[in-house]
C-alpha cells in the first residue's frame, strides 16, 4: 500500500539537512579544532547569557540532560566551564564561564562567524536569509 510518489533520497528534507551539516561540521572542526560544535554553542550561549543551571543551559542549547551533562563536562576538563552548587537548591548545578573559557571564545568567535559564511558562500545573500528564515520556521 505505497504511494504512486517515487522516494528520491537527494529530494528528502533530512537527507539534504544531514548532508549539509557534514558540510557544516568538516568545516568547523578544520577551523576549530579546539572543541565541536556542541561545545562552542554552550561557550557561546554562556557568554551571551551568563551562568546558569546545567538543565537550563541544555534547553537553551536544544541538547538533553545526558547530552548537556557530557558537553560541561568535557569544558570542565579543559578548563573552560566551571559547575557549582546552586546555594538556595543543592540538587541545581550551575554552569558558568572560566577566565580561560571567556578568552578561548573570545578567539574563537570570528572564526566561527567564518565557518558560518562558507558553509552559505554558495548562497546570495537574500538566499542566506531566506533559507535561515525558513529553517527557522521549522524549530
Amino acid at each position: 500500500m505505497g504511494s504512486d510518489k517515487p522516494y528520491k533520497l537527494d529530494e528528502q528534507i533530512g537527507f539534504i539537512l544531514r548532508r549539509a551539516t557534514q558540510r557544516h561540521l568538516a568545516l568547523f572542526s578544520e577551523a576549530i579544532p579546539v572543541v565541536t560544535t556542541t561545545q562552542f554553542a554552550v561557550l557561546a550561549r554562556l557568554q551571551e547569557l551568563g551562568p546558569m543551571s546545567q538543565n537550563h543551559l541544555g534547553r537553551e542549547t536544544a541538547m538533553d540532560a545526558a547530552t548537556i551533562k557530557g558537553v560541561v563536562g568535557r569544558l570542565a576538563k579543559l578548563g573552560f566551564v566551571e559547575t557549582s552548587h546552586d546555594p538556595n537548591d543543592r540538587r541545581r548545578v550551575i554552569v558558568a564561564l572560566t577566565p580561560a573559557g571567556h578568552q578561548v571564545y573570545a578567539q574563537m568567535v570570528d572564526q566561527a562567524l567564518a565557518v558560518s559564511d562558507q558553509t552559505l558562500a554558495p548562497l546570495t545573500e537574500q538566499e542566506r536569509a531566506r533559507l535561515l528564515a525558513l529553517l527557522s520556521k521549522l524549530v
